[in-house]
């Protein structure tokens, strides 16, 4: 699997070119246009963002302080293969922040964030109508942006910067684990979310939530199973 068949170069200002890097490697590992296990060679990056290795190591350690990345030892760094106990604890994590979260967004959303949402799940409608890798794409990542909406609208920071992982992790997670597709992240049940958000409804909204997490996680094929062994993973 390469690189160049995931991700396109940019221009990158020379001042945060570590910061660009990370960036569209950090998207296109949400998007799931880079899978788990896909190899991360600093002199292939370095040679598509036209950086030097120097610059590129310091992106990779950010995506790796993030959970994105893992590095090994004499092999390299590869977008993370997330185990059965780490995708757990993806899940375990978001049913402790989300509600929370749904319950500061009922006390502060607006009626501006709410027509704001209400564009959003019709683009995500758009895209769910729609065939083709780029199509999946960009419902993938509308899903998780509803997430990180929440987040924003809460007020918190540094909760929206717990989501921002949590979202990137669940993604890998859904990448490698996901089974029927319900793991896209039911529209319908953003849906409710938003209508109990609208009608003021705390307790109803923060159930809702909880009850959509586990609609994720339950669509996910937990078994480990010889087939995602590391070495056959990584296929390289």
């Amino acid at each position: 699997m390469q690189i160049s068949d995931k991700i396109s170069p940019f221009d990158i200002a020379p001042d945060d070119r570590a910061l660009a890097i990370r960036d569209a490697l950090r998207n296109a590992i949400v998007d799931r246009r880079l899978a788990p296990g896909t190899k991360l060679s600093e002199s292939e990056v370095g040679t598509l963002f036209e950086a030097s290795r120097t610059v590129v190591r310091a992106s990779l350690q950010m995506l790796a302080f993030e959970g994105l990345v893992k590095t090994e030892r004499n092999r390299g760094a590869f977008v993370s293969n997330p185990t059965p106990d780490e995708a757990r604890q993806v899940f375990a994590s978001r049913r402790l922040l989300e509600p929370g979260i749904v319950l500061a967004a009922v006390e502060r959303i607006t009626s501006s964030d709410l027509e704001r949402f209400r564009r959003h799940l019709e683009e995500e409608t758009r895209y769910m109508s729609q065939r083709g890798p780029a199509a999946r794409r960009a419902e993938i990542k509308a899903s998780g942006d509803f997430h990180l909406m929440l987040a924003e609208v809460s007020g918190n920071a540094i909760l929206q910067r717990f989501m921002d992982e949590l979202v990137a992790r669940s993604s890998l997670v859904i990448a490698l684990y996901g089974n029927t597709g319900v793991s896209r992240c039911g529209h319908n049940e953003h849906a409710d979310i938003l209508q109990a958000l609208e009608a003021r409804d705390a307790a109803r909204a923060s159930a809702i939530m909880l009850h959509h997490i586990d609609h994720i996680e339950a669509d996910l094929d937990l078994r480990v199973r010889d087939g995602l062994a590391l070495k056959d993973a990584l296929d390289i």
